[in-house]
């Protein structure tokens, strides 16, 4: 169970030493609260004590989309607010204020952003640095990243676009790209499946969001020419760089270069161990070597695979600009290309990441590769810039 605080939408009760408050509270304090509960809860509730005082959850509010404290704390006292009125999550971002962020973080398979409704302009309204901050677990609210929804452009219905939680600025996001179909279902009071025609730094992206929810991204076609990935290592099958030598810190990789719009190298194993136990993996250590390398001059994303089957994989990811994440949505989908390049597995797979599952599948008639996965509502909040 997670319990957020950051001017937050409410739909819980609250007892301050012991007297209950039977209207909901708003939060005006940007910082994010999380309580895990634990076997020594009481089934019933679950408490958050913030200095004097202590906020009560029936486990009626046990889904966290459903859960929205709001609290502020000054130097000597905690003050309970009573929300301003919202009618739906639409119009509470549609509130305009001055030095005032309203935004709503999704999260695909655990790999979490803030999507903040730019429609209005074709400037982000924050900067990289302020993405970095507001990114930040401990100081901000905490993700991989920060989306922007902005009005489309050659045609498309929508621009996409990303700072990472570096302040980099990526050219798409497969994780991110389903959250940003379901912001955009909210945004306009959508219902029921939807498609949409996205631009990105990467192209045309099109998702389509199905009647159970899940997102299904047509992905476009994987890029494996060494020169566009862009990769320095030499072709070695055609112009493409397919289970090749790797240098990385003494130890040699075997590494297939693939770009989705953005770099990813794909890597099965080393040439002494060709059977990779991803768990096994030290990711901090290694992740960042990969990013950095030389033959990558625009950095790059890197996936260590484990092969189950031809129809099943598991991969672990070490995304540029971003570290360490749960879920890489264009991750999944290079590992498929790859797999299917080095001959590990078919064009349709179930891809275990940190966070959950994706279904990739690369269809031969056209080229394309389909992902599909799961995008969630986190919280609504608000934060001073």
């Amino acid at each position: 169970m997670a319990i957020a605080a950051a001017k937050l939408l409410p739909a819980a009760a609250a007892v301050s030493k012991g007297r209950s408050l039977s209207s909901p509270c708003s939060v005006s304090y940007s910082t994010l609260y999380r309580l895990s509960s634990s076997s020594s809860s009481s089934p019933s509730s679950a408490a958050l004590q913030l200095d004097s005082l202590t906020f009560v959850v029936s486990s009626k509010f046990r889904n966290p989309s459903s859960l929205r404290i709001c609290s502020a704390a000054s130097s000597s006292s905690m003050r309970i607010q009573a929300p301003p009125e919202i009618t739906s999550p639409a119009s509470f971002l549609e509130r305009k204020e001055s030095g005032i962020l309203h935004f709503v973080k999704y999260q695909g398979l655990g790999n979490d952003f803030i999507l903040v409704d730019n429609r209005d302009s074709h400037e982000p309204r924050i900067t990289p640095e302020q993405a970095v901050k507001l990114c930040d677990r401990n100081f901000g609210i905490g993700a991989d990243g920060v989306i922007f929804a902005m009005p489309g452009i050659n045609g498309t219905d929508y621009t996409m676009r990303i700072f990472n939680s570096d302040g980099s600025e990526p050219e798409m996001c497969g994780n991110g790209i389903r959250c940003f179909a379901r912001f955009i279902a909210e945004l306009e009071n959508l219902q029921g499946k939807q498609s949409f025609t996205i631009h990105t730094g990467a192209g045309l992206i099109v998702p389509e969001i199905q009647e159970d929810g899940q997102v299904r991204v047509d992905m476009g076609e994987p890029i494996l020419k060494a020169s566009d990935v862009p990769t320095k290592l030499q072709p070695n099958k055609g112009q493409s760089v397919v289970k090749s030598k790797l240098e990385v810190d003494g130890v040699s990789w075997n590494v297939t270069c693939v770009s989705m719009g953005n770099p990813h190298c794909v890597t099965f194993g080393t040439e002494v161990s060709k059977n990779l136990q991803v768990d096994e993996l030290d990711l901090a250590e290694i992740g960042p070597k990969f990013e950095h390398h030389v033959t990558f001059p625009a950095r790059t994303n890197t996936e260590f695979v484990q092969v189950f089957s031809p129809t099943h994989l598991k991969m672990r990811v070490w995304e540029r600009g971003a570290g360490a994440t749960l879920a890489c949505g264009t991750g999944a989908c290079a590992v498929v290309v790859a797999a299917v390049l080095e001959g590990h597995a078919g064009r349709s797979c179930t891809v275990d990441l940190p966070g959950g599952p994706l279904e990739i599948e690369w269809r031969e008639e056209n080229n394309h590769i389909y992902m599909t996965g799961p995008a969630e509502v986190v919280f609504y909040g608000s934060v001073p810039l």
